[in-house]
């Protein structure tokens, strides 16, 4: 053997290179771990989007889940939901995820209002750097999920105060066309069945809009705007009612019960007019009685649901009157009785048993406008016409009162009431 050179065990110079060529292997697949592993985070993250996008998207208000979620009686799995949210989440990949292979995991259920969408992936993605270490791939996956609520379910009961009251001039400026035209400057356009010259006929003629036409064209315009927010054609029930066709039978009239078809309803509003009678000073002008109109539809609006499906729904009474009562009230009347007539603001102990029903009230009220030049009003109503709007805010249900003069628009406030019902928030358990 032979000799080693002298100094050769001793020198150190070559170290260096003889480690870096050893050390060179793990540097460069751990470098090429951390290229290969962001590489991979960020097809994650735009997996991620894709999957957000589809759970979102698949229910969203005008998806066709929600609108197939309407339809539904019971609980159970959408499956136009689904198959929205994979056509949803392929639409977002793009570029080279398109050469991915990606799993798809989906679940679009309804459980009571509730729609639930879970969408989760899962992909292998190849790696470049990291086969020096032997890894060829690496799997990636993430869930997201969404939440939508369902809008309520609610029918309407619509009741339209149209007793003589009514009859006045739905401006200021038509109670002063009656009053210049009648000799007796009477502001009412009564409706009297054995007088053909009654003020009816010639409010008709002189161009006259009773407080009576607003609100009817105003209810044929909510139907529209029932029709035109509801999610599904069977989200809304509307019924219209009235206290009465005739004086001789002043008891609540049905114009249309409760559906929906609200073409149909709307059609059918074209019956509502003011309450017929036969003569001035029939049964003492006694046609106005909220107690008999409130008690009567409590008895017909059943007790109502969580509003979660068609066959729960909430149930709204929605009251559009002038607030002030007239009837034959012997006991209980909350003002000076002339006889056994009760001239009193709306009695509110008759609509709390609605509200115990679990029955929300929307009181639209129709200002009464003050007819200085009348000796009834001036003696009867304006002692207490300061309560009137008290008394039916405290009718309604909480925030769901208005008050609206005929010149500011009975059928904008319609609407503006209409859109605080369905949007309003509900306490679930």
């Amino acid at each position: 053997m032979a000799l080693l050179p002298p100094g050769f065990v001793s020198d150190r110079s070559g170290n260096f290179g003889i480690m870096t060529a050893l050390l060179m292997v793990p540097l460069l697949g751990t470098a090429g771990m951390a290229v290969d592993f962001g590489h991979a985070m960020s097809l994650r993250t735009q997996l991620f989007a894709a999957a957000d996008a589809a759970a979102v998207g698949s229910i969203s208000e005008k998806s066709g889940a929600v609108a197939a979620a309407m339809t539904m009686s019971g609980n159970g799995t959408i499956s136009l939901g689904k198959t929205d949210a994979r056509s949803i989440f392929m639409s977002q990949v793009s570029g080279e995820l398109a050469d991915v292979n990606v799993d798809l995991g989906i679940d679009v259920t309804k459980t009571a209002n509730k729609l639930n969408s879970q969408v989760s992936f899962t992909a292998t993605v190849p790696t470049t750097f990291m086969r020096v270490l032997g890894k060829d791939s690496i799997t990636i996956s993430g869930t997201a999920t969404a939440e939508y609520q369902t809008a309520s379910f609610m029918d309407f009961y619509i009741l339209l105060d149209n007793t003589p009251s009514m009859g006045v001039g739905a401006t200021a400026t038509d109670v002063a066309t009656m009053e210049k035209n009648t000799s007796d400057s009477c502001a009412f356009a009564c409706h009297e069945t054995e007088n053909k010259n009654n003020y009816y006929n010639l409010a008709k003629k002189l161009g006259v809009s009773m407080r009576i036409d607003v609100v009817r064209q105003a209810t044929k315009e909510l139907t529209l705007t029932a029709k035109s927010t509801r999610v599904s054609d069977n989200q809304f029930r509307m019924g219209v009612y009235t206290f009465g066709t005739k004086a001789e039978d002043a008891n609540l009239t049905t114009i249309s019960d409760p559906t929906i078809d609200l073409d149909k309803v709307r059609g059918y509003t074209d019956a509502v007019d003011l309450m017929t009678i036969p003569k001035q000073g029939y049964n003492n002008d006694q046609q106005t009685s909220f107690d008999n109109a409130l008690t009567q539809m409590k008895t017909i609006i059943t007790t109502p649901g969580d509003g979660s499906t068609a066959t729960t729904p909430q149930k709204i009474l929605f009251f559009v009157s002038d607030g002030v009562g007239d009837s034959e009230k012997p006991k209980g009347c909350t003002k000076k009785l002339t006889g056994n007539r009760c001239q009193e603001p709306i009695d509110t102990s008759f609509c709390q048993p609605l509200k115990d029903k679990g029955i929300r009230i929307a009181v639209l009220y129709t200002t009464y406008l003050p007819l200085p030049k009348n000796s009834w009003y001036n003696t009867w109503i304006k002692p207490f016409q300061g309560e009137i709007p008290t008394r039916m805010q405290a009718c309604a249900s909480p925030g769901l009162y208005f008050e609206v003069t005929p010149t500011e628009g009975i059928a904008d406030a319609m609407k503006a009431l209409f859109l605080k019902v369905i949007r309003a928030p509900r306490i679930t358990s």
